[in-house]
C-alpha cells in the first residue's frame, strides 16, 4: 500500500501498535505472549520466525546463562566507569559495556558461528569423516593465512573451558548435537595436529556453534550474546550503586600514571 504521494509505507514484522493493541511477531502481546513465552523463547521467535522446541529452549537458555557474566571483564569495567561518571544514565553505562564486543571479548561466539557456517556452506548432513576433512582444510587455510582459528583457547581456562563440555552434554541430551558443534570439535583436533599445540574449544565458540545448530542466524549470534551480557552488566551497575569501585579504579590508574 502506498500513501497519496506514491511512497510505500514502512513495515516490520517484529511489532506494531495501535491505540488499543500491541502486536509482537504477529501475536497479540497481552493475550498470546505475556505469561506464555519467556524472554528466551520470544527472542528466538523474533529471530527464527517460530517458537523453539523444548530441546532448543534448553540449549538457548544454557548458552545465555553461560555468557551472562565473567567478572570484572573489560565490558564490566567500561560499564562501571561510565556509571561512575554518569550515574543518572544507566543506559549509557550498559551501552558502554556492550560497545566493546569484538574479536577479543564478547564477539568470538559470533565470529566462530559465522566461520563455521561459512565453512559448512553447501555440505549437507556431513558424517564424522567428512567433518574431519572439512576441519583439516579449514584449519590449514586459517594457519596459512596467519589467522587464529576461531573458537579455540582461553586466556584463563588454558586446560579447558568448564562451560564447553556442559554445552556439548546438554546439546547431546536434547538431540541437538549438530554439525557446527561437531565440526568445532574436529577443528580443535585438527589445530592440535597441525601445530602440536592443544587449544581446547572455548565456551564462546561452543555457544556460537550451538546457536547456529538450533537455528539462530549466524549474523545474529553476536547480538544474541549481547542479550545475555546485558543482564550481567545491569547487575554490575546495581552493585556499583551499592558498593562503588569505579571511582577507586580511576583514582588508582591516575595515581600510577602520574607516578
Amino acid at each position: 500500500m502506498a500513501d497519496p504521494a506514491g511512497v510505500e509505507y514502512l513495515r516490520t514484522a517484529i511489532g506494531s501498535s495501535t491505540a488499543d493493541t500491541i502486536t509482537v511477531a504477529g501475536r497479540d502481546l497481552p493475550s498470546e505472549v505475556m505469561g506464555r513465552l519467556s524472554l528466551t523463547e520470544l527472542a528466538y521467535l523474533l529471530l527464527a520466525g517460530r517458537e523453539p522446541t523444548p530441546g532448543e529452549r534448553l540449549v538457548l537458555d544454557a548458552v545465555l546463562v553461560s555468557l551472562a557474566d565473567h567478572g570484572l571483564t573489560p565490558s564490566a569495567l567500561a560499564a562501571r566507569l561510565t556509571y561512575a561518571g554518569a550515574p543518572e544514565a544507566p543506559q549509557a553505562a550498559v551501552a558502554a559495556g556492550l560497545l566493546g564486543a569484538g574479536s577479543v571479548f564478547l564477539g568470538p561466539a559470533g565470529d566462530t558461528a559465522q566461520w563455521l557456517w561459512d565453512t559448512l556452506a553447501g555440505t549437507t548432513e556431513p558424517d564424522d569423516e567428512v567433518l574431519r576433512a572439512v576441519a583439516a582444510g579449514a584449519v590449514a587455510a586459517r594457519l596459512d593465512a596467519g589467522l587464529r582459528v576461531p573458537g579455540l583457547g582461553h586466556p584463563i581456562h588454558k586446560a579447558g573451558d568448564p562451560r564447553t563440555p556442559r554445552l556439548y552434554e546438554l546439546a547431546a541430551e536434547a538431540g541437538l548435537l549438530g554439525p557446527h558443534l561437531r565440526l568445532l570439535r574436529e577443528v580443535a583436533i585438527a589445530q592440535e595436529a597441525a601445530t602440536g599445540r592443544p587449544l581446547p574449544v572455548n565456551g564462546a565458540g561452543a555457544a556460537g556453534a550451538a546457536l547456529v545448530d538450533v537455528g539462530v542466524p549466524p549474523g545474529s549470534v553476536r547480538g544474541f550474546v549481547l542479550i545475555a551480557r546485558t543482564a550481567g552488566l545491569v547487575a554490575h551497575l546495581a552493585e556499583e550503586a551499592a558498593q562503588p569501585i569505579g571511582r577507586r579504579l580511576y583514582e588508582e590508574v591516575e595515581r600510577r600514571a602520574g607516578g
